[in-house]
């Protein structure tokens, strides 16, 4: 993983910018001021729950004092696919950044090992024009929901979140799907969850976006994984050179609700940028045909 560098000097051609003094005939000779980085004192923020065999748990990541959240993340471990995860809420709101994220998960069945649930804040200095959008989708009893959380026009999408509501534990996210590409900024995310068992009740679906002024660089970065039928797939999306990761997303393509993601993992600490996510995902119930894992990594400039 690479450290986090100091501001990049940019500017004027040129080192220096000469000022002729008319009255005194002085020559000042003055430095050119360097260019922030597009995301100053980027760094990963990580809370694990305790250990147990609970149902459920929840758990919250906050930013350290000073900064908000452009990015979220969490890992279940000790599940190996038995768990799911509910909540992937920033909070915040479309007039106020957010600055924490809260994961919840729940067992899809009785399991008696004990696991954990960790939760992953990537947090920077002050970003401008930070804001949390969110969209939900139709409630009702359908076997799949889908919604779009879009950033308001001229903001560009930085982090993601969901929540599923009314399903505890019967209902995962198979997409997780910032848009963009490698050459266009990311402005929306759109999630997908289906049944993973029949499941009769009312449910929903709830997009996060987390949105900020235009960046430099800002880009997507993808990474799909082998198709087979493996039980566990394992995929890691890495930003270029030079560019830091500022959030992520997933996408599950041919298990359709069999596929559970267990690590949605941004590298990096609190001394560290991140610059990649690890998407592990693991067959909640036995699956013979081939899936595939993909990883998206959201990107900005140092």
């Amino acid at each position: 993983m690479s450290r986090q560098t100091g501001p990049r000097r940019l500017g004027a051609r040129g080192l220096v910018l000469v000022l002729g003094l008319a009255v005194t005939g002085v020559v000042v000779v003055a430095p050119a001021t360097p260019a922030s980085a597009a995301v100053p004192g980027l760094v990963r923020v990580a809370v694990t729950s305790p250990a147990n065999s609970t149902d459920f748990r929840s758990v919250t990541a906050t930013c350290p004092v000073g900064k908000v959240l452009t990015g979220t993340g969490y890992e279940i471990n000790g599940a190996l696919g038995e768990v799911v995860v509910d909540d992937l809420r920033p909070n915040g709101g479309p007039a106020t950044a957010p600055t924490a994220v809260t994961v919840g998960a729940y067992e899809a069945d009785a399991f008696t090992g004990v696991w954990t649930l960790t939760a992953y804040a990537v947090c920077a200095n002050p970003v401008a024009g930070l804001v949390r959008v969110s969209a939900t989708s139709a409630i009702d009893s359908n076997d799949f929901h889908s919604v779009t959380a879009a950033c308001p026009r001229g903001k560009v999408l930085t982090g993601t979140g969901f929540e599923i509501v009314g399903a505890t534990g019967e209902a995962l996210v198979d997409d997780f799907v910032p848009n963009g590409s490698t050459v266009v900024a990311p402005t929306a995310v759109t999630v997908g969850a289906y049944e993973a068992d029949t499941f009769f009740g009312n449910w929903l679906v709830i997009a996060y976006g987390i949105c900020a002024n235009p960046l430099a660089g800002l880009a997507r970065a993808t990474v799909v994984g082998p198709a087979n039928s493996n039980d566990f797939h394992s995929t890691t999306a890495v930003c270029p050179v030079n560019k830091v990761m500022v959030g992520a997303g997933y996408q599950l393509n041919g298990v359709t609700g069999e596929g559970v993601v267990d690590d949605f993992r941004p590298n990096g600490s609190t001394l560290v940028a991140p610059t990649a996510i690890t998407v592990g995902a693991y067959e909640e119930d036995a699956f013979a045909g081939s899936w595939t894992n993909t990883a998206y990594a959201i990107c900005a400039n140092r």
